[in-house]
């Protein structure tokens, strides 16, 4: 299965790429799954290996230090965005959305931004990385 895409203009690859994946369990289980920030470690390990929770905020532990993330509120429709403060300060908005389709499948979708200073070499290695992390998080949910 083929998992990623990119928004094209003119063609020429945009500043926002739409990376995606299908996977085949209903969109209540993957939004479930994904937006517990303990299961970060199962699907997108390159974020961080390890997670704590301390005083209600969750925190994945990385080679460069502690980042804290901050998922959006519960929804019903499928919002996975959040938020990743590194141990730099720097602060990362990632929208992220689970979309249902029919009952039994649904897309996730993870639009991946080139940041200032970042290089085309930069934002292709990036959005293998991300690439990557949705590869598993389907084939961890579709063989649970």
């Amino acid at each position: 299965m083929r998992v990623g895409a990119a928004w094209q203009h003119r063609g020429m690859t945009t500043d926002t790429l739409h990376l995606g994946t299908r996977i085949a369990r209903p969109v209540a289980d993957v939004y479930a799954f994904t937006s517990d920030p303990a299961n970060l470690p199962r699907w997108a390990p390159g974020l961080g290996a390890q997670v704590e929770q301390v005083d209600g905020q969750w925190f994945v532990l990385t080679p460069q230090g502690r980042a804290r993330v901050t998922f959006a509120p519960p929804n019903a429709y499928g919002v996975l965005d959040h938020e990743v403060v590194t141990p730099t300060g720097l602060v990362v908005h990632v929208p992220l959305r689970a979309v249902a389709d029919g009952d039994d499948a649904c897309d996730v979708v993870f639009t991946l931004r080139r940041t200032p200073g970042m290089t085309d070499a930069d934002l292709a290695r990036d959005a293998d990385l991300v690439r990557a992390d949705l590869a598993r998080l389907r084939q961890v949910l579709e063989e649970a």
